[in-house]
């Protein structure tokens, strides 16, 4: 994926709380990648989403996830084993964007074969960083599979 790209990333958040879902949304409007940022509130909308059942029928395939662990109904760690168990999912980058810095939380996010672990900041400023961070490495300067 280059910066130069004529269509957008295609993007899914997987949040449940709506403040953080604002400040996502906010981060990524001002970012420097052109991006469709899609949101879920729960594992099991997550889901439904990637496999493009029910309401997500004509939901389109992310270029990357991004991944919540607290979520209600299904958490963030039973949606990443899914979407890495999946042979039509797996090669999805799926970056952790949470609130736990729980060393416990971390080693088994990579032992599912998260891509990568981040801790929410607390402050927009913070928030911004990370997703232009996310952006410039993600969406712009690495490789991934096509589908």
């Amino acid at each position: 994926m280059t910066s130069d790209r004529q269509t957008p990333i295609e993007v899914l958040l997987a949040e449940d709380n709506p403040g953080d879902v604002k400040l996502t949304q906010k981060a990524f409007e001002q970012g420097n990648v052109m991006n469709n940022l899609h949101v879920v509130n729960d594992g099991i909308e997550a889901m439904q989403y990637l496999r493009q059942e029910n309401e997500y029928a004509d939901s389109p395939r992310p270029d990357l996830i991004l991944l919540d662990l607290n979520m209600p109904r299904k958490d963030g760690k039973e949606v990443l084993k899914d979407i890495k168990d999946d042979p039509e999912l797996k090669r999805i980058p799926v970056v952790i964007l949470t609130s736990s810095e729980a060393e416990e939380d971390i080693v088994s996010s990579y032992d599912l074969h998260a891509n990568a672990y981040l801790t929410k900041p607390v402050d927009f400023d913070g928030f911004l960083e990370v997703v232009n961070t996310i952006e410039d490495f993600w969406l712009t300067v690495v490789k991934v599979p096509p589908e």
